[in-house]
C-alpha cells in the first residue's frame, strides 16, 4: 500500500473492527515497535526521534493502565504496578537518553506481548471450537 490515505484508512479499520483481545495484542505489538526505533535512534545519537517514540510508548501504557479492569482479575493490580515501574523507567530513559534502559524497558514488554498474543489466540481457538460444536 503506497497511498498514504488508503493505508491509513486501512489501519482504520482494522482497529475498528479488532476484538478487544486483539485490540489489546495490536497494543502491545506498537509498544515494541515504538522501543525498538527509540532503541535505534538513540544508537544513531538521534535524541529527538527517540523521545518522539519514548513519548507514544508512554501514551500507550499509559492507555493500558488506564483500562485495566482491576475489579475483573485478581493479578490485575501486580499488572498495574508492572505498568507504573514501565511508565517510570521510559520516562527516565528519555530523560537521559539511556538506550539500554529501553531495551530493559522492552525486555519486560515482549513476555507480556507474548502471553497475551497467545492468550487471545487459545480464547479464539476456544470459540470457534465452541460454534462449530
Amino acid at each position: 500500500m503506497n497511498n498514504p490515505s488508503m493505508r491509513a484508512r486501512y489501519i482504520a479499520d482494522a482497529v475498528t473492527t479488532a476484538s478487544p483481545g486483539k485490540l489489546l495484542v495490536m497494543l502491545y505489538d506498537r509498544l515494541v515497535l515504538d522501543l525498538v526505533k527509540a532503541e535505534e535512534a538513540l544508537g544513531a545519537g538521534d535524541r529527538q526521534a527517540a523521545s518522539v517514540q519514548l513519548q507514544h510508548a508512554q501514551d500507550i501504557v499509559i492507555e493500558l493502565r488506564t483500562t485495566l479492569r482491576t475489579d475483573v482479575w485478581d493479578g490485575a493490580a501486580g499488572l498495574a504496578e508492572l505498568y507504573g515501574f514501565l511508565l517510570t523507567q521510559l520516562i527516565q530513559a528519555n530523560v537521559r537518553g539511556d538506550a539500554a534502559q529501553v531495551a530493559s524497558c522492552r525486555s519486560m514488554v515482549e513476555p507480556l506481548r507474548d502471553a497475551w498474543r497467545t492468550a487471545v489466540l487459545e480464547a479464539g481457538a476456544v470459540g470457534v471450537a465452541a460454534r462449530v460444536a
